[in-house]
């Protein structure tokens, strides 16, 4: 069996989830969401955040999570201000524009993907700043945990919030990998959202052992209405819908979320540990999450490549051939299924 580092969206579906799947699948149920199971799986979510007014939607795709989402509070005339390495940014083919109609993704910078407050208030103040002839202020994105591995804390979030309510915008976040936020924070899912300022999460569940859904809580239930006409138009309304909640009732039964969770962020923290041991390596983000990002000599890299571990280089334009001892960057993620043995072997291949 290959060392695959590629993405936790390489990982199985965990067993949990396949045995929910096979007990839905016994006799009729009613469709597009008005089934018992679904509308167990949004109490049970409103629970969990603490919100029993918000309002609660699965989907099929993390893209639908967050271009839904986004397209509920923005105008096709206004901006969405993000982090330059944003998923909604570099990998979603334009979804977010599309289905908000026409808008644009502005971007801020900050370390290790984590919007900085301060930049995001510049931008904000300088945009639109020539009236009707400008893009218009729209939303705030962040993503938690970040396209970089870091985490952003209940207090860093209300940073970013702050500044999003100074200028009267709503504040969307992508939680695709949220559950590993939850667990390197030690914070509640209310405290790293709606109580930190957070009006919409798109909570993931396909990376963390899913086979494909996700929720869009929405903790102002106002914007629910638009919502659900969004997601029909838009051909995200699932006709056997509760094979999506038999999915999202696994993942949350008994906090199956977070065990599966902490076991991808214990996988990276030791691979991070372990790198330190490797000569010439160094980490390029701090590895908070399930995400490692490091730099290698290219001969370590060329050893794992031909011992059949598997992983990206970041950027992906980096050339395995040339002098061994040239520093070369790499993205190394960690599923629920990541096995410590696993690790181990990646880190004796790196050591040669």
């Amino acid at each position: 069996m290959p060392l695959n580092f590629a993405s936790d969206n390489t990982a199985p579906v965990a067993p949990q989830v396949l045995e929910a799947l096979t007990a839905a699948n016994s006799g009729p149920a009613m469709p597009y969401g008005t089934d018992p199971l679904t509308a167990a799986v949004e109490a049970r979510l409103r629970e969990i955040f603490e919100a029993p007014k918000a309002r609660v939607y699965l989907v099929g795709t993390g893209t639908a999570a967050n271009a839904l989402s986004l397209a509920c509070l923005t105008p096709p005339w206004a901006g969405v201000f993000c982090h330059r390495n944003a998923h909604i940014e570099e990998d979603e083919c334009g979804a977010p524009e599309f289905f908000i109609g026409g808008s644009k993704m502005v971007l801020v910078g900050g370390d290790h993907a984590r919007m900085d407050p301060d930049e995001l208030r510049a931008i904000i103040a300088h945009t639109a700043r020539a009236g009707v002839h400008n893009i218009q202020r729209g939303a705030v994105s962040l993503s938690n945990s970040t396209e970089a591995g870091a985490v952003y804390t209940p207090d860093q979030v209300a940073r970013i919030c702050d500044v999003a309510r100074d200028f009267g915008l709503p504040v969307h976040m992508d939680g695709a990998r949220f559950a590993n936020a939850v667990v390197a924070t030690g914070a509640s899912p209310a405290d790293l959202t709606w109580r930190a300022g957070v009006d919409v999460l798109s909570f993931g569940a396909t990376k963390n052992g899913c086979l494909g859904v996700e929720a869009v809580i929405l903790f102002d239930p106002e914007r629910a209405a638009e919502f659900e006409l969004r997601r029909k138009r838009g051909g995200h309304l699932f006709s056997k819908h509760r094979y999506l909640a038999a999915q999202m009732q696994a993942y949350l039964e008994g906090d199956l979320w977070l065990g599966l969770a902490g076991q991808a962020n214990a996988m990276a923290a030791r691979l991070a540990s372990g790198l330190k041991a490797v000569a010439g390596a160094r980490l390029d983000h701090p590895a908070e999450a399930n995400a490692v990002f490091a730099a290698l000599p290219r001969a370590a890299h060329v050893r794992a490549h031909e011992g059949g571990a598997q992983y990206y280089m970041w950027p992906f334009d980096q050339s395995l051939e040339g002098p061994g001892e040239d520093l070369l960057s790499a993205r190394l993620l960690c599923s629920w299924s990541t096995r410590a043995e696993d690790v181990d072997a990646l880190l004796a291949l790196f050591r040669g």
